[in-house]
């Protein structure tokens, strides 16, 4: 019984090993695929879209170049005049993301209707902040004090504003505070409410110009810088805008900070063009400027934007004139994750002013699954490029220029 019990195994473990050999011989093992390349290098110049002032090339021609402000913007906004502005802007506080308007107390404190008018003095022992707060479907702006809780001080149909003269405000945000000049407002936004800076113009740029320039350059370009941002305002105020106010606090507009962000010299340059904007056919010209052009102005709509060459952008003092880039592949297949694993970068058409044959107008991204086509704008800020203008280093197999 034993010797047949022995047999059965032996010819079990048999027919095993041959049923293992033929499960073996009919799999069939795909041979490993190439991984694609783990990064490319990119060489590039210039920073930001590239229409209108260059600030490094104003700076550049204005300590190097002997030019005056006037000059500089003349150079880089052809067939504009000078011409006078004021007023107040309304500026959008993004940094403000509740639907309140907080701000702490200070003398001299009013709240006003924007509706009507109005205005009431608000003075209280042991006031500590005051806020606007949307009630009634957002209809009415409640006034309230906190002291050693919030009381309700008052109810006043539709926006309301605060103000204290010439005195700034301190705003209370979500994370912090900051100091402006001029009126605070809650403005009635679609069933919510968002907080405005009802300023005057020069003090608006008081709070712009040392933020979008380094208000220790050369005195000539930052009056330039001044009245090129004076006159991007009065732009965006005569302009369609969205309802409420005029402009925002970003870099989507202008960079703004109110008072925390003043210097004094660029104060001075504000001072020294006071009022002066640049017209075209006798209406506020649309002054975009970036950090640097890469030695070539980009075309934009209107004719006193054109593309030329710019003898004042690449100079040793300018840090984005040469900038280098490494692109891992993660980071691209994150940005076009329907191409799957990438493979390789092709430069197709580029606009032909400037270094490399010019910016990329377009470029294809190809990756294991598929190729994307987009427009060079969109690559750069997908990949958080500093401009357009750049190529591959080294051009290889990997990435085609």
């Amino acid at each position: 019984m034993r010797t047949i019990r022995l047999r059965l195994l032996a010819a079990a473990a048999t027919l095993l090993t041959g049923l293992a050999a033929v499960l073996t011989s009919a799999v069939v093992v795909p041979p490993a695929q190439a991984a694609g390349p783990t990064s490319v290098s990119l060489v590039g110049s210039g920073w930001g879209h590239g229409r209108g002032m260059s600030q490094y090339g104003a700076q550049n021609a204005a300590r190097n170049h002997a030019r005056t402000a006037t000059q500089i913007l003349d150079f880089y906004y052809p067939g504009t005049v000078s011409a006078p502005a004021a007023g107040p802007m309304v500026v959008l506080i993004t940094a403000d993301t509740s639907s309140n308007v907080v701000i702490e107390h200070r003398s001299g404190l009013m709240v006003r209707s924007v509706k009507t008018g109005a205005t009431w003095s608000l003075a209280r022992a042991g006031a500590k902040q005051w806020q606007i707060t949307p009630v009634s479907g957002n209809t009415v702006s409640r006034v309230s004090v906190l002291t050693d809780r919030w009381r309700v001080v008052r109810d006043i149909p539709g926006e309301a504003e605060f103000g204290a003269g010439t005195s700034p405000l301190k705003l209370i945000l979500p994370s912090g505070s900051a100091v402006y000049r001029g009126r605070l407002r809650s403005i009635i936004a679609g069933t919510s409410r968002d907080t405005a800076n009802v300023v005057d113009l020069e003090d608006y740029l008081k709070g712009v110009v040392p933020v979008e320039i380094p208000a220790l350059w050369h005195p000539q370009a930052v009056q330039a810088q001044s009245v090129a941002a004076r006159t991007y305002a009065v732009f965006a105020r005569t302009n369609p805008h969205p309802p409420g106010y005029h402009l925002c606090d970003t870099s989507a507009c202008q960079v703004y900070r109110g008072v925390g962000a003043e210097h004094s010299a660029s104060t001075a340059a504000i001072a020294a063009t006071k009022s002066q904007i640049r017209a075209y056919g006798g209406k506020p010209a649309f002054t975009q400027f970036s950090s640097s052009n890469g030695g070539w102005t980009v075309q934009g709509s209107p004719a006193y934007l054109p593309a030329k060459a710019d003898p004042y952008d690449v100079w040793s003092g300018n840090p984005n004139a040469q900038w280098k880039v490494t692109l891992t592949d993660l980071a691209i297949e994150k940005a076009y994750p329907a191409t799957g694993d990438f493979l390789e970068l092709s430069v197709l058409k580029r606009d032909g002013k400037g270094s490399w044959g010019g910016r990329v107008t377009e470029i294809r991204i190809r990756g294991a699954k598929g190729s994307a086509t987009v427009t060079g704008d969109a690559f750069r800020a997908a990949l958080r490029l500093k401009s357009t203008m750049f190529a591959c280093s080294p051009v290889g197999s990997t990435c085609r220029s």
